[in-house]
């Protein structure tokens, strides 16, 4: 019997929002990106092993990861 299986990892854009960034000090939009890595059977994802999220600058690029509770936060779901 051949089993097939391995992990796949997904780059999402997420809706981002104007904020201060840290690094230049602009008052500009930042884009938000969610990274899933899932696990695949046959090709097809089954399970998400991990997920991550990050915020990145779009005046000097300067991007940090970030967690599902401050993403909720900036997305004004709490």
């Amino acid at each position: 019997m051949l089993l097939l299986f391995g992990f796949k990892t997904v780059h999402k854009a997420l809706p981002g929002r104007t904020a201060t960034c840290p690094h230049c000090g602009a008052f500009i939009h930042h884009l938000l990106e969610e990274q899933a890595t899932k696990f695949t059977l046959f090709f097809l994802p089954v399970l998400t092993v991990s997920r991550k999220f990050r915020i990145t600058c779009t005046n000097c690029g300067y991007a940090s990861t970030i967690s599902g509770a401050r993403k909720r936060a900036l997305e004004g779901r709490l």
